[in-house]
């Protein structure tokens, strides 16, 4: 009785949730100034008695929403994301991520007095960029949950896996300007710091395991050809499927650039410019309760794939450190689509699209009963979590 409650609610707003997902794809916002977004999210939520905090963790677009049932029982996270990349607007099908977040709450939300517990959507901005998952983790936001689910557009079906930790380091060299004609044996080449750093780190792959990833970018490397840069900056990403040996992979690159410092002459200063993100690690329970859950609601066992690997960072990972967590993906397209593209663009704002979104909302709103009223299920969810945790 309680999943078909959930189902006929979620059909029955069906118009309003592809609104709300048309109105975002429509409105593209960059991370942290998602406030259309935000605005819309949480009205609809309230709409249906979820009491919003808005600007957690200090985030001006950030939001948890809350609907409790005032009886004992598990906890549930919805993650809604809702920013927009630059130039190519929502082609990371934020806006269905979203609203698929929201959907799942409130219907969710509708079984609570028969079920007890509590369910909580969670507003979670800038995944594109500087991860606010991460603030909100870190703060503790995360950690009373039960199950943290939310579910990404894909062009296929994809269970939940893992992804890479990740570090974002930026060099910064100070040397000594000079004429470079005229005078050079004056001069600090800050540049050429960047570049040993490069040459450096290159000569490391050799010495990484399989998983890890490091690339970089010059952002700045003097004004004219014929003047010494005295200024230099390199920013890397350093990626690697734990987080231990993140940090162990990061000492080395700081050694390269301190290496490339010592050649020249030159100074050198190290930051990190962006949040870092944990490796994703799925809750191998969930995700099977999700995957059934899809099978229920008509999708063939045979097409929700195995994923391939984890080559991308996500800030669900540093979720998935603080409660039992999965990342799953569903099929809004056909064609073969690559996320960032114009071409997925539009298909998140697809009638396919939104079916896949409202099928999206269903099976995590069904995932989350099933935490609710199955004791074993929510057992063994928790002993794996247990043992996750002491792996980390």
């Amino acid at each position: 009785m309680g999943k078909k409650l959930i189902i006929n609610k979620i059909d029955s707003l069906q118009a309003d949730f592809y609104n709300i997902s048309k109105y975002i794809g429509e409105n593209p916002e960059l991370g942290h100034e998602e406030f259309k977004a935000c605005k819309v999210l949480i009205e609809e939520l309230e709409k249906h008695g979820f009491s919003a905090e808005v600007g957690t963790c200090g985030l001006p677009t950030a939001f948890t929403a809350t609907f409790d049932s005032g009886k004992e029982g598990p906890v549930i996270g919805y993650m809604s994301e809702y920013d927009a990349l630059p130039e190519v607007g929502h082609a990371c099908g934020h806006n269905l991520i979203g609203t698929m977040g929201i959907a799942a709450g409130i219907g969710l939300s509708k079984v609570l007095n028969e079920t007890g517990g509590k369910v909580i959507v969670f507003g979670t901005p800038a995944e594109e960029t500087k991860g606010g998952k991460v603030t909100m983790a870190e703060a503790g936001i995360f950690d009373s949950l039960d199950a943290a689910i939310m579910v990404h557009p894909l062009d296929n079906y994809v269970k939940s896996g893992t992804s890479l930790a990740m570090d974002a380091i930026q060099f910064e060299f100070f040397g000594k300007s000079a004429h470079a004609a005229a005078n050079p044996h004056l001069g600090i080449n800050a540049l050429d710091a960047v570049l040993q750093t490069f040459n450096s780190i290159n000569a490391l792959r050799q010495h990484i395991t399989p998983d890890a990833r490091i690339h970089g970018i010059i952002t700045e490397g003097g004004k004219a050809a014929n003047v010494v840069p005295d200024y230099a900056v390199a920013q890397f990403y350093v990626r690697a499927a734990k987080r231990e040996y993140v940090n162990e992979l990061v000492e080395k690159v700081k050694k390269c650039a301190e290496g490339a410092a010592l050649q020249t002459g030159a100074t050198m200063k190290w930051s990190f410019y962006e949040l870092s993100y944990d490796n994703m690690i799925t809750n191998s329970p969930l995700s099977e309760a999700f995957n059934n859950e899809l099978v229920s609601l008509g999708v063939n066992a045979g097409e929700i794939l195995d994923q391939k690997d984890g080559s991308g960072s996500l800030d669900m990972g540093n979720v998935s450190q603080s409660a039992p967590s999965i990342h799953p993906y569903i099929k809004i397209c056909n064609e073969a689509y690559a996320c960032h593209t114009h071409e997925f663009r539009e298909a998140a704002m697809s009638d396919q699209g939104r079916e896949a979104m409202i099928l999206g909302a269903k099976a995590m709103a069904l995932t989350g009963y099933e935490v609710l009223t199955n004791k074993e299920l929510l057992k063994q969810i928790k002993e794996e979590f247990e043992v996750q945790k002491a792996l980390v």
